[in-house]
């Protein structure tokens, strides 16, 4: 990697840095829904993908434990994406040019270099 590739990278990793420490208010107020497949079980989820809130719908008694256990899980990572997505967002909004995404996978190829690029 180039000299100019890392200033470039140490310039947005200052942006993030600075944005994130007045942004926490915001990503703090997050909070994403997920909803398992059949719609009976539906979750709570801030960005972090820590679970706020499960709530079933009477009719998700009726399932069996294992059909249960799968809409809770599909549930929860639905929520999971979708908090992730709002937190991502948030971040475009505040940094124009800026991918979340691409970012991580940048920090990711500078730690494991040998992963490839």
């Amino acid at each position: 990697m180039r000299e100019q590739d890392l200033n470039a990278e140490a310039r947005q990793e200052e942006q993030m840095r600075a944005w994130l420490e007045t942004a926490q208010d915001e990503l703090g107020k997050i909070v994403a829904v997920g909803e398992g497949p059949s719609g009976h079980v539906k979750v709570a989820v801030d960005p972090n993908g820590q679970v706020l809130e499960v709530a079933f719908d009477p009719r998700a008694m009726r399932l069996g434990s294992s059909a249960l256990a799968d809409e809770v899980l599909e549930a929860v990572r639905r929520g999971r994406e979708e908090a992730e997505r709002q937190a991502h967002d948030l971040m475009r909004e505040a940094m124009p040019g800026f991918d979340p995404v691409e970012a991580n996978a940048r920090f990711e190829r500078l730690l494991n270099p040998e992963s490839g690029w």
